[in-house]
């Protein structure tokens, strides 16, 4: 961790934080409008904060999860979730697009990842994990530009 003071970009410009946010709650909505278990979506966030190594978004959303009613032990194995039973075809559908788009340097979010989540997703769960995924990237790069603390 640097001891470099940061702006927080956020509340330099607070407007552009505001829609962000704006973002997240309407992504929130049509995931849960398109099916998905708001848990998954927590699960979403936490495992793109944890490819991003976001402190401060891995804590505020795994204890949203976890308030939620998330069992702790799938939030554990998160990291490993192709080894485990934990997780149903749904969720693990929607975790490898999840994981595509966030490695999308790795080699864009490549057909058979895709076709792996479109085979089990409907087209509005697709696009919803896609707008969660896509928001959860732009506030782990926000929080972590802005050196955003955890104790």
């Amino acid at each position: 961790m640097t001891t470099t003071q940061r702006v927080d970009i956020g509340k330099q410009q607070p407007n552009a934080y505001k829609a962000l946010t704006a973002l997240s709650g309407e992504a929130e909505n049509n995931a849960v409008s398109a099916g998905l278990d708001p848990l998954l979506v927590e699960l979403l966030r936490i495992r793109t904060s944890q490819i991003n190594g976001c402190a401060f978004c891995l804590r505020l959303h795994t204890r949203d999860a976890l308030r939620k009613g998330e069992n702790p032990d799938r939030i554990a194995v998160l990291p490993a979730w192709r080894e485990t039973g934990y997780f149903s075809d749904t969720d693990r559908a929607a975790l490898g697009l999840a994981e595509a788009i966030t490695l999308v340097a790795d080699g864009h979010v490549g057909d058979a990842d895709y076709a792996g989540a479109a085979a089990v997703l409907t087209d509005d769960q697709v696009a919803a994990v896609s707008w969660i995924v896509t928001v959860m990237n732009a506030f782990n790069r926000v929080a972590i530009t802005s050196r955003y603390t955890v104790a």
